[in-house]
C-alpha cells in the first residue's frame, strides 16, 4: 500500500478507533495537519479533523488524484472527494513531509474546488 493510500485510508475510516490508530500508524506524534480550514498538531487533533470532515461531507470517500510525485523526504499529491464511482465534488492537493522512519511529520493542504 503506497503513502496515498495509507493517507487517504485515513480520511475514509468512519469507526473512531481504527481511525485513531490508522493516523498514529501513519503519523509522528507530533505530526501537523494544515489547510484553509485547519491547523492542527498531534494525532488526536489530526483524528478530530478527518472525522470533522467526515460530517461535513457523509457517504463521500477520497480517492487519489491525477498526480503523485516525491523526492528525498517530500511528496506532493493530488485527491478526490466525491460519491463512490461519481464525479468529485471536491478535489485539493497536499505536500507531505516524512519523517526518518517513514511517517508524516507535515501535511500541508489545498483546496482547488471545494462546493459552492
Amino acid at each position: 500500500m503506497t503513502l496515498v493510500d495509507r493517507y487517504l485510508a485515513c480520511w475514509n475510516e468512519t469507526d473512531p478507533e481504527a481511525r485513531a490508530k490508522a493516523v498514529a500508524e501513519l503519523w509522528t506524534e507530533d505530526g501537523t495537519y494544515t489547510d484553509p480550514l485547519a491547523d492542527v498538531t498531534g494525532h488526536a487533533a489530526i483524528a478530530a479533523v478527518i472525522e470533522g470532515a467526515q460530517s461535513m461531507f457523509p457517504g463521500l470517500v477520497f480517492t487519489p488524484g491525477e498526480l503523485y510525485d516525491s523526492h528525498h523526504h517530500v511528496a506532493r499529491f493530488t485527491w478526490h472527494l466525491g460519491p463512490e464511482g461519481g464525479d468529485p465534488i471536491a478535489t485539493g492537493f497536499d505536500a507531505v513531509e516524512l519523517a526518518e522512519d517513514g511517517r508524516i511529520r507535515s501535511v500541508l493542504g489545498f483546496l482547488d474546488k471545494i462546493p459552492s
